[in-house]
């Protein structure tokens, strides 16, 4: 017993050592760097931040986005949730499982989507001026708030419908047939009893969603530009092109603090969701009136238009080139088009990914499981390691690229110009995906079934290998998926410790985008789909392997 307690021990030891080296320590050097820039004690980037309406407008203006994201995408996905968990229809598991496909999408595809769709030389615009024959955009939605607010809704729709639909499902419709027979009409029943509630989803789902917009960067980056920068971009353009660390700093900080509020709220309401989720047994009818079919397909309309119309619009852009169907822009990866800044082949950037994303898999999926049982334990630390191991998500992978090149620069850590540094951030973005796909496989099996393996002699080692890693076999495989594909998509990070010869295909496409000509944003558009279809097969196996279809995010 003494040997068991030593060895998990040890095994808990790794997640929370890699955890402090990898994260605390880079975030204690920006805290190091923004209140001692020179060694002493020096609040005049604070004092900075406090005195300047700039930069107060910048952090406001993030809060403001963020919020706004979010209401907008709780407006668009209740209604639809309410339909998916009220209503039997063909095809709904289909919808529900199609739905999460953007989740699983990079941002910087997600950006270069819209702007594909909608922007001032998008297919849309294109063919409402054919149409119609105009000489200027109808749709002059380029560098606006609208088109980062629609990006938004549009990568964060499925978190919010996948937690209020596995919630709404869990809590039935009882106390609404009963408010029905009693005489209130549709306005009542969803201000006094379907939105009460629904508030700990609607809660939960907010403050996701609200993380997720308030720490968006690709998107901003590409649609907004410096105009609408954000605390994320402020804190990348005064790192690398103002080169003032301080500020940058200081605003990491302020970043930091923000977040660590909201996730824990979030993991706050995540355990109560997920136990009421797990216990959802299927209450929905057919649809039986034309008003409710009625319903029906305007909810599935709106899904499928609001998710799938940029993709398509991706993949058409990447292979019509003057009207014609033409490959050559895949065919270019393999060289490097004139005039580009890039230092290696586009088709180079491709392999990088794939050997990053399959290390990041593996670190993440090794200490996400110990991390998931020393949540799940019943010691008197067990109620930190949640919100502890959460942190990466609450920190934005700008944050933690930037604490990277502050900390990891002098021996005996010094990987700032190492390749290692990019597996190692993107496994720190991963490792709360791992943790959230196996934790609930983990909460299912019966303390019971362990208790009676004990009393017929299996040690730890046996009841681990013959029922805890059989019955946890899908959220595992869930959780290695969602790590490698994170890690293909990341973008934040790789983007600051990124090396000429490492870069990663996000980075690649971003750069793509700014060099000059036609021959580079070709390129871009072929790497974008080549990397939507490497997620969208990874999504696949998410769909296929998950439990009930529904998970923590």
């Amino acid at each position: 017993m003494q040997r068991a307690r030593c060895l998990r021990g040890i095994l808990y030891f790794a997640p929370l050592a890699f955890l402090g080296v990898f994260y605390v320590y880079p975030l204690l050097s920006i805290f190091d760097v923004s209140l001692r820039p020179a060694g002493l004690l020096d609040l005049s980037s604070f004092v900075r931040l406090l005195s300047s309406d700039y930069y107060i407008g910048t952090l406001l203006f993030t809060i403001y986005q963020a919020a706004l994201s979010t209401a907008v995408t709780l407006l668009l996905a209740t209604p639809c949730a309410f339909a998916l968990a009220r209503y039997q229809f063909r095809g709904k598991t289909m919808l529900l499982s199609l739905a999460t496909l953007p989740f699983v999408l990079p941002t910087v595809v997600v950006a270069l989507a819209f702007a594909t769709l909608l922007g001032a030389n998008g297919l849309l615009n294109d063919a409402l001026r054919t149409l119609f024959t105009l000489d200027y955009e109808p749709i002059q939605l380029e560098r606006t708030l609208a088109m980062i607010i629609i990006a938004h809704v549009f990568y964060n729709f499925a978190v919010a419908l996948r937690i209020i639909t596995g919630y709404w499902s869990a809590v039935g419709f009882s106390v609404e047939e009963a408010a029905r027979c009693l005489g209130a009409d549709e306005l009542a029943l969803w201000r006094e009893i379907r939105l009460p509630l629904l508030r700990p989803a609607l809660l939960s789902a907010g403050v996701l969603v609200f993380i997720f917009s308030f720490t968006s960067f690709g998107v901003i980056l590409i649609l907004g530009g410096i105009r609408f920068a954000t605390l994320e971009v402020q804190i990348y353009y005064q790192a690398v092109s103002m080169f003032n660390l301080p500020l940058a700093a200081a605003l990491s900080l302020v970043q930091i603090l923000s977040m660590l509020a909201m996730m824990i709220i979030y993991t706050s309401t995540q355990k109560r969701l997920q136990l009421a989720i797990a216990s959802a047994k299927s209450v929905a009818k057919r649809a039986r009136t034309l008003r409710e079919r009625l319903g029906l397909g305007i909810c599935a309309a709106l899904i499928s238009i609001l998710l799938f119309a940029p993709l398509v619009a991706l993949a058409l852009r990447s292979v019509v080139v003057a009207g014609q169907l033409d490959f050559a822009n895949y065919a270019s990866l393999a060289e490097k088009s004139r005039g580009s800044l890039l230092f290696i082949a586009p088709l180079d950037a491709v392999f990088n990914s794939l050997r990053f994303a399959l290390i990041a898999m593996t670190i993440a999926l090794c200490l996400g499981l110990i991390a998931s049982y020393m949540i799940e334990g019943r010691g008197p630390l067990s109620r930190i390691w949640d919100p502890l191991f959460m942190l990466p998500l609450a920190t934005s992978a700008v944050t933690l690229g930037f604490g990277f090149i502050i900390a990891l620069d002098e021996p005996p850590l010094n990987l700032r110009a190492s390749w290692l540094i990019i597996p190692i951030s993107h496994t720190l973005v991963a490792l709360p995906f791992v943790i959230r796909s196996v934790l609930p496989s983990l909460r299912t099996i019966p303390r019971s079934l362990r208790e009676a393996a004990q009393t017929l002699g299996a040690t730890p080692v046996d009841s681990l290998l013959t029922i805890d890693l059989p019955l946890l076999g899908r959220g595992i495989a869930v959780g290695a998926t969602f790590a490698f594909t994170v890690s293909m998509g990341e973008f934040g990070a790789s983007l600051f410790v990124a090396q000429r010869e490492s870069v990663t295909i996000p980075v690649v496409i971003y750069r793509l985008l700014g060099d000059p000509g036609m021959a580079s944003y070709r390129q871009a558009l072929a790497m974008s789909v080549v990397l939507m279809l490497v997620c969208a097969c990874a999504f696949v196996v998410i769909e296929r392997l998950r439990i009930a279809g529904v998970g923590e995010f």
